[in-house]
């Protein structure tokens, strides 16, 4: 087992609002949300009134009634994470991207050229704010789960180095929240047996553990609370699969509403498929109902595309078998990921006469995006709409 902190998990600030008030020094001190009928994300300045990501608009507002709201600027946002990710590979390059925002850093063996890690680490924010103008916060520790927790604890705009020999003195105090894969329901069902702090748990049985949170879970959790976690930073990873979701809030959503969102999200996804050249054989449709609970439905086609007609009409065939369900506990967050990618040119050629229409307007639609912004053309029934989007479940960049 490696003996230094060496890996460095950087999480940009409120990366959404952030960027706003970057780019709009009015904003600057002031309590910004992005996004109107749901918070796609807040500033540091509306989380302390209670504002959080995911929350209703109106309930946002009733928090705080003094917040500017702006629409997401989803390719400005892209931009950035793309000028930060640049100087992540410039420090190391054993890079893991989690998402849009965050990623895992391994800088061991640098210390002749670059100092220590913590030395790399403050360098590193430093660059970030910069030349991006961002606050980014990192966490240091000798695994990823530990860096992860340290990030969190050291926001905003923090860095926090946790040493090895104090891991278990930083780590068994925290609220079981803290851990790596605790929700709402998990969180609760601890709660419910008296176990608070992540100590608390690692004081458990390992076997005890499975037997009160299930087999999977426990054995996950209670190895995180026992500081155990082999996982090192993996830059050998090809995408697998791009994906979008939308946080929709606690109200009631009618089909025609969840066609127009799913209708939004296909078409984003299948244009990125088409600007990395990819077609996709499988769609997955991502659901949390009402009671937070999960769901994953996915059809594969007999072969990959990436027609935007095709794979909208697979993804509303998965949500109309979802129908009842959704009627039944509600509906909270809906995500569509396209996955098993193919290169577009390793697919057969089509003969002219089987192109369809839909063909022909992927392209235009796609060349006018290009040109005039991803803004410039929407479905009819789009308009007037919150084109707001939630983070994307897989990382904007290679």
């Amino acid at each position: 087992m490696r003996g230094e902190a060496t890996v460095l998990h950087a999480d940009l600030d409120a990366f959404y609002a952030s960027v706003e008030q970057r780019d709009a020094p009015a904003l600057r001190g002031r309590p910004v949300i992005v996004g109107g009928g749901v918070v796609l994300a807040a500033s540091y300045e509306a989380k302390a009134r209670g504002v959080r990501t995911a929350m209703g608009g109106r309930q946002a507002r009733e928090l705080c009634p003094d917040a500017v709201i702006v629409p997401p600027r989803m390719d400005v946002y892209s931009a950035a994470s793309r000028d930060v990710f640049a100087i992540f590979r410039d420090t190391t390059p054993l890079v893991e991207g989690l998402s849009i925002d965050e990623a895992f850093l391994e800088v061991g063996g640098l210390g002749r050229i670059a100092g220590t890690p913590e030395q790399i680490a403050a360098r590193l924010r430093e660059r970030v704010r910069a030349e991006v103008g961002l606050a980014i916060s990192v966490g240091v520790a000798r695994t990823k789960f530990l860096a992860k927790v340290a990030s969190a604890v050291s926001k905003p705009d923090g860095l926090l180095v946790v040493e090895p020999e104090r891991e278990q003195a930083f780590l068994h105090p925290l609220p079981v929240e803290r851990l790596w894969g605790v929700g709402a329901v998990t969180a609760e069902k601890l709660h419910r047996l008296g176990i608070h702090t992540v100590g608390e748990l690692a004081e458990l049985e390992a076997a005890t553990a499975e037997r009160l949170l299930g087999k999977a879970t426990g054995s996950h959790l209670h190895a995180l609370a026992r500081l155990r976690d082999p996982r090192p930073v993996d830059t050998t990873r090809r995408r697998g699969s791009i994906g979008s979701q939308r946080a929709l809030g606690s109200r009631a959503r009618s089909g025609g509403e969840l066609d127009l969102l799913l209708t939004q999200i296909v078409d984003r996804l299948a244009r990125r498929l088409r600007d990395r050249e990819r077609a996709c054989r499988t769609v997955v449709l991502r659901l949390r109902y009402g009671d937070f609970a999960k769901a994953t439905r996915s059809r594969t086609m007999r072969s990959p595309s990436d027609r935007t007609t095709v794979l909208l009409a697979v993804a509303r065939g998965l949500l109309a078998v979802a129908q009842p369900e959704i009627a039944a506990r509600g509906i909270t967050l809906i995500g569509v990921s396209f996955s098993q990618l193919v290169r577009a040119d390793s697919l057969p050629p089509e003969l002219p006469i089987d192109w369809e229409d839909g063909v022909r307007l992927d392209a235009v639609l796609d060349a006018v995006r290009d040109r005039f912004g991803a803004s410039a053309v929407a479905r009819a029934g789009q308009l007037g709409r919150d084109p707001g989007w939630s983070t994307p479940l897989l990382p904007e960049h290679e």
